[in-house]
């Protein structure tokens, strides 16, 4: 393995043992439904795993949370906050198990985040030095889904849509369906972009549950018998 910058001080990514497998999607995509099926098949085939996704750090997560909350977060301070969640994560959970040989599986990881902050308008070589420090993946899939099933499937399970994940803080429009659908595509715009960079797998999210998840555990083996 290796860090995509200057890495962490202290360690040597030669000693990392385990997988490190991350998702991408945005909220709607079946993210989290491909996470648990797939958690559930290297499980069973014997292999030890740690789930690890965005807010999810004992450092800042409940911070940001609330933080969130009042939908007045600047940009520096909201990706600040995205990386230093990041970092602790990364650096108490993530390469931990990875150093005992877990498979490592990741809702979501540093491209979201830098999506999220390019769309907003930062520096693209600011934002890849803020996450310097992250490990390249073993494997990145990209489930990627219209924004039209987006807004159908976040109606369904929320009945309504998110103010971040609709960029209201954007001012594309006051009108939070319209909002949404071209937010989603400024994002998966420089998701396309990130692909050819980073070599993501794409997968087509609009699909059944099952197909989705049979193309995903294919390319998992696929790896895990390199």
């Amino acid at each position: 393995m290796r860090f995509y910058g200057e890495g962490l001080p202290g360690v040597d990514p030669a000693n990392l043992a385990g997988r490190l497998i991350v998702i991408e999607g945005a909220d709607g995509s079946g993210r989290s439904t491909q996470m648990e099926l797939l958690k559930d098949y290297l499980e069973g085939k014997g292999h030890a795993t740690v789930n690890v996704g965005l807010r999810r750090s004992t450092l800042v997560s409940e911070e940001l949370k609330e933080a969130k909350q009042g939908n007045v977060l600047g940009e520096i301070t909201r990706s600040l906050f995205y990386a230093t969640d990041f970092a602790d994560q990364m650096e108490n959970r993530i390469i931990p198990a990875l150093k005992a040989g877990f498979i490592v599986l990741a809702d979501r990881y540093t491209y979201t985040l830098m999506a999220r902050d390019i769309v907003r308008g930062a520096d693209r070589d600011w934002v890849r030095s803020l996450y310097g420090i992250a490990l390249v993946p073993d494997l990145v899939i990209y489930l990627r889904v219209s924004p039209g099933q987006l807004v159908e499937r976040n109606f369904r399970k929320n009945s309504t849509l998110d103010y971040w994940e609709a960029g209201m803080d954007l001012g594309l429009s006051r009108d939070i369906f319209d909002s949404f659908m071209r937010y989603q595509k400024l994002i998966q715009r420089e998701f396309t972009l990130m692909q050819r960079e980073y070599g993501f797998h794409l997968v087509n999210g609009n699909r059944s549950v099952r197909l989705v998840s049979a193309e995903m555990t294919a390319k998992v083996e696929e790896l895990l018998e390199m």
